[in-house]
C-alpha cells in the first residue's frame, strides 16, 4: 500500500492513555480534532489548543458528549508570550502533561518568483511550525524531565524524507528546522525517560490541504492520520514514515543531481 495505516487496538490504547493529559495543538479541526476524539474515548484528559476559542468548544462539547474529559486553551502559536503564558498555565492547572503532540501547522504553497514581496510567508510558517513549538515545550521540558516521564510527537512532513519539492520552501524549511532541533534535544532528553516521536505523514486531506488541488492523489483521511497518532502514543517509535521514503532518500543522496533534474521536470509540468 502508498502508506499503510497503524491502529492499536482499543485495549492497548486505553491502557497507554487512561488518566494520562494529553496536549494536542491544532486541534480545532483536521488530524488534532480526529486524534482528540479518538484519545479521550480511550480515557485520556486531552488539553486542546488552537486560536478559535468557538471552534474548541465545539470539539470539546462532542467529546464531553461521549464521556471523555476535554479542556479548552485558545493560545495563537506564532505569539511567543502568549505561548509561554500558555504553558505555564497548562502547568498550573494540570499540574504536568504526559504527551504532547505538536500538530499545529501553516502550509503554503507558492513558486520562489511569486513571493520575491511576502517575507511574511517564511516569518510565519517559521512561527507557527518551527519557533511556537519550541517556545511551549522549553516551558514543558523541565516538568517532563524532572518527573522523567513524558513523551513528543511531531506531526512532519514525508516531504522531508525526499528530495525538496518546488513551490514548498516556506514550509519545508520550516517543518525541517523543527524536525532537526527536535531529533537533537531527543538525544539529551531520552536520558531522563522523555520519548520523542516523528511522524512523517503523507498528504492527509484536511481543510489545510485543501487550497491545493489534490484530489486526483492518494492520501490518508484525518481518522486515518489519527490512527496513526495512536500508534504512535501507544508504541513510541522514534519516527514512523512511509516504506518508500527510505529507498528514495537513499537515491538521492546517491543521485543527487538526477532526483535534482526529476524535480526541475516535474515543477515544469
Amino acid at each position: 500500500m502508498f502508506y499503510p495505516t497503524s491502529r492499536p487496538s482499543e485495549k492497548a490504547l486505553r491502557a497507554a492513555v487512561s488518566e494520562r493529559v494529553v496536549l494536542i495543538t491544532g486541534s480545532s479541526h483536521g488530524i488534532g480534532k480526529a486524534a482528540a476524539k479518538k484519545l479521550a474515548a480511550a480515557g485520556a484528559t486531552v488539553l486542546l489548543v488552537a486560536r478559535s476559542r468557538d471552534d474548541l468548544d465545539q470539539v470539546a462539547a462532542e467529546i464531553r458528549a461521549e464521556g471523555g474529559t476535554a479542556h479548552v486553551h485558545p493560545a495563537d502559536m506564532t505569539d511567543m508570550d502568549a505561548v509561554a503564558a500558555l504553558a505555564q498555565a497548562l502547568l498550573a492547572e494540570h499540574g504536568h502533561i504526559d504527551v504532547v503532540i505538536n500538530n499545529a501547522g501553516k502550509s503554503i504553497r507558492r513558486s520562489i518568483e511569486k513571493s520575491y514581496d511576502r517575507f511574511h510567508d517564511f516569518t510565519r510558517t517559521m512561527d507557527v511550525n518551527y519557533l511556537g513549538p519550541v517556545r511551549l515545550l522549553l516551558v514543558l521540558l523541565p516538568a517532563m524531565r524532572a518527573r522523567r516521564d513524558g513523551h513528543i510527537i511531531n506531526i512532519s512532513t514525508w516531504g522531508l524524507r525526499m528530495p525538496p519539492a518546488p513551490r514548498w520552501a516556506a514550509y519545508g524549511a520550516s517543518k525541517g528546522a523543527f524536525d532537526i532541533w527536535l531529533r537533537t534535544i531527543a538525544t539529551e532528553i531520552i536520558h531522563d525517560n522523555v520519548r520523542t516521536t516523528s511522524i512523517y505523514m503523507p498528504l492527509v486531506h484536511t481543510r489545510m490541504s485543501a487550497p491545493t488541488d489534490f484530489s486526483g492523489v492518494p492520501g490518508l483521511t484525518a481518522a486515518e492520520a489519527a490512527d496513526l497518532i495512536c500508534h504512535a502514543v501507544v508504541s513510541k517509535p522514534l519516527d514512523i514514515s512511509p516504506w518508500w521514503t527510505g529507498p528514495v532518500q537513499a537515491f538521492s543522496d546517491l543521485r543527487r543531481a538526477a532526483a535534482q533534474r526529476f524535480m526541475q521536470r516535474n515543477y515544469r509540468r
